[in-house]
């Protein structure tokens, strides 16, 4: 029997415990490596909000780094994630932009895999119908994610349900995704068949958490129940909040009787070198954490958490998460469960932070809790399931009026060309459109351009290049000599002298 390894380590690990802070230097230093690991797929961060976060805050050019992952990994399968919006909580951006966005991905060998969500805006009926002959017209792989969720809503027939909807499209795969860390050993001995009976023959995939301390067992437990691919990540980003570590899983997986296609011994060098980084830049390394009965009460993701920690700071109510979260679980409530995965997680702290801020509940309501009363975010939003005296009083308001004023005055699905000439005209490129449109403008690019070529990551895992850089610092030092046994190496400082 054998299982497969898709790796999350670049987007999903990095996501997790580095607040995507992994750069382009870093992903370089191990790409080939990892690219000869035997990884059914790699996760590639070359979504829209990845993109963001490099010009923005890493001041680095996505583009470059993109290119560098198809270069660099020409053999094994990138993943990215489809979005209906390039623009973080926009409804959806233009189809047109959207296809230009994947086709360029597509191009440049940054993404040969695409993974599709069915149940977190109701894609099947939106977006389906044309995400699907894009990405077999690319001749890109398609998985579709179905997302977890405990709540009085979400059944078993439920996911049956999704599951036979999705698998009339006949994707390559699906994957239950777990984002919020939730399974247990004996939900998923219930859940997982139920997936793979109505999958009609489909390979299915598991995708989830440590953020409860058991997903390492869940995964064995999915192998046994007929998973045909695991989701992991390479330590020091596995654990903690990410994904459990693939030496881990591969190992158990083995003593099962499974067949792994893991190369391990590829793969300790890159873990190495992520150490190196992680210390260089005092980055978080992730551990196995203690089982935390709290995630199944309020099940906000660990990637939410981290954010909404800095929200209270700002707001100086830092010592009151335990409150906030404690309030999460009644805004979810009332809201109808909404699965917690972006952009809904989100909308429920928040809302709950400003109830716990202001000692009122929905005395202040943000906007996107009003559309999502008005059906906006798909179908968890306002859904038969929602308090409905909340639904009717965020209904009639006023500003619930002026949201819909707004909405019937926006263009919809604007021509490509129009949006061109806004960005600068026919002149541009692709993909100097695509980033301008992402970053809403021109002013962070040329930040970005001015702060110069990407810092390179050499690390201890590279013991010799970096004697040679540090020795290059040192002026007075002339020459350095390593003995190993009878070998000798003189390494000569040409700047002393």
């Amino acid at each position: 029997m054998q299982v497969r390894f898709v790796d999350t380590t670049l987007r999903d690990g990095s996501q997790s415990l580095w607040a995507m802070g992994m750069r382009t230097g870093m992903m370089e230093a191990v790409a080939e490596d990892m690219d000869r690991a035997g990884f059914a797929s790699v996760e590639a961060p070359v979504t829209s909000l990845y993109m963001k976060k490099f010009v923005r805050d890493l001041k680095e050019d996505p583009w470059a780094m993109a290119r560098m992952l198809a270069r660099r990994m020409p053999r094994t399968v990138k993943s990215a994630n489809c979005s209906s919006s390039l623009q973080a909580f926009e409804r959806s951006s233009p189809v047109a932009v959207l296809k230009l966005f994947f086709s360029k991905l597509a191009e440049i060998g940054a993404m040969n895999r695409v993974n599709l969500f069915a149940n977190t805006r109701d894609q099947v009926k939106v977006s389906f119908h044309w995400t699907f002959p894009l990405f077999r017209n690319l001749g890109v792989q398609i998985v579709v994610g179905l997302s977890y969720c405990p709540s009085p809503r979400h059944t078993d027939e439920y996911y049956a349900q999704k599951t036979r909807e999705i698998a009339a499209f006949n994707p390559d795969a699906i994957y239950l995704k777990d984002q919020g860390g939730l399974l247990t050993v004996d939900r998923i001995r219930t859940l997982l068949p139920v997936i793979v009976q109505n999958a009609g023959g489909l390979p299915v995939e598991l995708h989830s958490h440590c953020t409860t301390g058991l997903a390492p067992l869940v995964y064995l437990e999915a192998l046994k129940l007929g998973a045909s691919a695991l989701h992991t990540a390479v330590p020091p980003l596995a654990n903690g909040p990410s994904q459990p570590s693939v030496f881990n899983v591969a190992a158990n997986a083995r003593l099962m009787g499974f067949k792994t296609g893991i190369d391990e011994d590829v793969l300790r060098p890159v873990s190495e070198r992520f150490m190196a980084f992680a210390r260089q830049d005092r980055l978080p390394i992730g551990a196995p954490l203690e089982y935390d009965y709290a995630q199944f009460v309020h099940q906000v993701p660990g990637g939410v958490i981290s954010n909404l920690k800095r929200q209270l700071a700002e707001l100086r109510i830092a010592e009151r998460l335990d409150e906030v979260l404690e309030e999460t679980v009644q805004v979810r409530k009332d809201l109808g469960y909404p699965i917690m995965i972006t952009p809904h997680s989100q909308f429920v702290v928040t809302q709950a932070a400003i109830n716990v801020a202001t000692g009122a509940r929905y005395r202040h309501v943000i906007d996107e809790v009003i559309l999502f009363a008005q059906g906006v975010y798909g179908e968890d939003a306002g859904c038969a399931f929602m308090d409905q005296n909340l639904k009717d009083r965020l209904l009639g308001s006023a500003r619930a009026r002026e949201l819909e004023q707004l909405a019937a005055g926006q263009e919809h699905d604007v021509p490509l060309k129009k949006l061109r000439d806004r960005l600068g005209g026919p002149g541009v490129s692709d993909e100097e459109f695509l980033l301008r449109y992402i970053m809403k403008g021109e002013d962070e690019i040329a930040a970005m351009r001015a702060a110069g070529a990407p810092r390179k990551y050499l690390g201890a895992a590279l013991p010799l290049l970096t004697l040679i850089r540090e020795l290059g610092r040192h002026k007075q030092v002339r020459y350095v000599q390593v003995r190993r046994g009878s070998d000798s190496l003189v390494v000569q400082n040409q700047v002393s002298g």
